[in-house]
């Protein structure tokens, strides 16, 4: 077993993560391309970091840009245990009001161009999706939030739309009122995707910035208001972090000892464990080549 280090991945708004301890910008390379940008690593109460801005500095990739696959296996290859995701996004209930979070346990994936698995031709594998998110990070992300004063709402079920464009009114009132979604971004998927295979725990918080087009008052809603919610949501967000990585440091109980972490008592970190199906001799070596970081503990 290693020591807990923890991944965060940053949505619109969050680009770095300041007061790291030892914060350096380490570029990683992966066989699947090029992560969003750098990763800044570095300690939060001597627990390791790591932080990945998931459209680059700067905001330059688009969520059908970026690089999912490149930026989980970078993750994973540097050593992160537990991954974090921070994402704006509207929201299809009152209650979730701008400047809330939700602590996302379900997806509704809707894009459509993006590369959503590790695994293809030559070795194929089948992860379990039915519950995406690690309940302990939900458990530990609800508790900081709420105890940094944010209006915190645990469980809700994230439309994953393609973009860039947003919703039409049509398909907005088809996901709030037909299929029963809490709220809707752009981002969270295939990451999610991703992360199971890579035996990754994962757990979204999605920071509402403003209702979808459903309604009534959306319209009257200016840009620089959306502006001024995200803004806010991200200092929320830095704050909400550096609260709760301490409380993921080393301890999976029980069993951890040392610094070490016991297995995820949600099978997280052995989502590969029967999903392998293509037979050892049949797998094409340059895929398994490829994969080493996200599915070596299963292929060696």
């Amino acid at each position: 077993m290693t020591e807990a280090m923890i991944g965060v991945i940053g949505g619109s708004g969050v680009y770095a993560i300041e007061g790291l301890e030892d914060a350096q910008w380490t570029t990683v390379e992966t066989p699947w391309g090029a992560p969003s940008d750098q990763i800044l690593r570095g300690r939060i109460g001597g627990v390791p970091v790591c932080f990945l801005p998931r459209h680059g500095r700067g905001h330059i990739q688009t969520p059908a840009s970026i690089n999912y696959r490149a930026n989980i296996d970078a993750l994973k290859r540097i050593g992160v245990t537990d991954v974090i995701s921070v994402s704006a996004c509207g929201s299809f209930r009152e209650e979730m009001a701008p400047g809330d979070f939700v602590i996302v346990d379900q997806f509704i994936d809707r894009t459509v161009a993006r590369e959503k698995s590790f695994f293809g031709p030559g070795c194929v594998a089948h992860v379990s999706m039915a519950h995406p998110v690690c309940a302990r990070l939900g458990d530990a992300l609800e508790q900081a939030a709420r105890g940094v004063g944010v209006t915190t709402h645990r469980g809700g079920t994230y439309l994953a739309m393609e973009g860039p464009q947003f919703s039409s009114l049509a398909e907005s009132k088809l996901y709030r009122e037909q299929w029963g979604c809490h709220v809707i971004g752009m981002t969270n998927m295939p990451e999610a995707k991703l992360a199971r295979e890579a035996e990754l725990c994962y757990a979204t918080v999605a920071m509402v910035t403003d209702y979808d087009c459903w309604h009534p008052d959306h319209e009257h809603v200016d840009v620089a208001t959306v502006v001024k919610v995200l803004l806010g949501n991200a200092e929320k967000a830095r704050e909400m972090v550096k609260a709760v990585v301490p409380a993921l440091a080393g301890a999976r109980a029980p069993g951890a000892q040392n610094g070490n972490r016991a297995p995820c008592p949600h099978g997280c970190d052995r989502a590969l464990e029967h999903a392998l199906i293509t037979a050892p001799e049949a797998r094409d070596p340059a895929l398994v080549g490829k994969l080493d970081a996200v599915a070596g503990r299963v292929l060696s």
